[in-house]
């Protein structure tokens, strides 16, 4: 069973939400996110990213950096900037993008179910990103990012999710990347009845984007715990912020790969040898590959279509993915690429930038490019089922859950 319970939601007054939702504080460098902050200093990346309050002589993790974020918090609290809902309830949260609309519900999870993996994950975290999301979310007392989530679709959240959202919502705004969000509050007891036992009834949930947030919600709970050794297992601590979507409304993207160099081949001797485990077939312009095996390959000025022959395909679920597939049998054995999360020869261009960026990183600083048929998100469930991790980089998910439009006061 999967506990998704509702919560005292801290949210922007309406005349304010669409200045203060901002992308999530990871999509942003430090010089990034103080444009963003100087241009709407509303934004609620001041607070996510509260080192852009300082310049450069200011270390990104520097204690007064967190007093500094909770600081701006509470005054925006104090000044009527966000409101806190007075009764807990469930939330609906949709996202409309080139005329696609995911919904999902807002509310909070459990850190046990985090624990008994009750909520899956496919992707590892690492103890160093995982640092400052703690100091940050323990130092406000607050989560301010929600974990992005995924469920498989039920008949009864689907007939309840229509039924709410043909009611007025609480928020209808366009944000400049030009994505509609709109939330409608779930306030009536028979409705949040039906969210809690439906989510009850499941024995999984997944973790779709936000591993580090997540692991990072999870330790600060389980520090709090720690502190308060009488708990009872009720107290907010024990619940972090979420929005979860039904996997039949998710749109995955490609997440495409760069790389710096051809390891001492020719791009000659690289289709030569690619040859063995690949269908290659030039083509006169990008290629986006259609279907699952299928890869470009783009290298002095060409495009190449690249078809994985059957024995490259596996049982396990893991192998079986097209990213894996590449490392396997291309990026590992022919590049000499071990980890591509730590090797700086490759790097990774989500599907959002296009595949002009491709062309436009191998004019400027790579040699080579490989595009990318998108994970499914049938393949994620499968992963996670097995409590296998996928490699990294396999997802990009659009459009970005808005940080700042939920606040949970821990």
């Amino acid at each position: 069973m999967a506990t998704i319970r509702m919560f005292n939601a801290v949210r922007p007054a309406i005349k304010k939400v669409d200045r203060i939702a901002a992308l999530p504080y990871d999509v942003y460098n430090r010089k990034e996110a103080v444009e963003v902050v100087k241009g709407n200093p509303d934004s609620f990346l001041a607070i996510d990213r509260a080192e852009t309050s300082f310049d450069d002589s200011v270390d990104t993790y520097d204690d007064k950096v967190y007093a500094k974020a909770k600081e701006l918090l509470e005054n925006k609290i104090a000044v009527g900037d966000f409101v806190t809902e007075e009764a807990p309830m469930y939330y609906i949260y949709a996202l409309t993008m080139d005329g696609r609309t995911q919904h999902g519900f807002v509310a909070c999870a459990s850190i046990d179910d985090y624990e008994n993996q009750v909520i899956k994950k496919h992707e590892n975290t690492r103890a160093d990103k995982e640092k400052d999301r703690i100091r940050h979310v323990d130092t406000c007392s607050m989560q301010t990012g929600p974990i992005f989530l995924a469920y498989r679709q039920t008949d009864a959240l689907k007939k309840l999710m229509q039924e709410q959202v043909a009611k007025t919502p609480l928020y209808d705004f366009t944000s400049e990347d030009g994505i509609r969000h709109q939330v409608w509050q779930i306030s009536d007891v028979d409705s949040q009845e039906i969210v809690r036992g439906s989510f009850d009834a499941m024995d999984a949930i997944y973790i779709a984007d936000g591993h580090h947030r997540c692991a990072s919600a999870v330790k600060v709970g389980k520090l709090r715990r720690e502190a308060n050794p009488d708990f009872t297992g009720d107290e907010e601590f024990n619940f972090f912020l979420s929005v979860l979507f039904p996997e039949d409304e998710l749109c995955i993207m490609d997440y495409n790969r760069v790389l710096k160099d051809l390891n001492g081949y020719t791009k000659e001797e690289l289709l030569d040898k690619m040859a063995q485990d690949f269908v290659i077939e030039e083509k006169t312009q990008v290629f986006k590959p259609q279907k699952k095996g299928e890869v470009g390959f783009y290298c002095d000025g060409k495009w190449y279509a690249m078809t994985a022959k059957e024995h490259c395909f596996s049982e396990n679920p893991v192998d079986n993915l097209d990213v894996s597939i590449l490392q396997n049998k291309v990026l590992e054995p022919l590049f000499d690429i071990k980890d591509p999360k730590t090797d700086s020869r490759i790097d990774f261009v989500g599907g959002i930038r296009g595949l002009a960026e491709l062309e436009r990183r191998c004019a400027e600083d790579c040699k080579a490019a490989f595009s990318m048929y998108p994970t499914d998100i049938c393949e994620l469930f499968s992963v996670a089922d097995a409590g296998l991790l996928m490699p990294p980089k396999s997802t990009w998910f659009e459009p970005k859950l808005r940080s700042g439009l939920f606040l949970h006061k821990i």
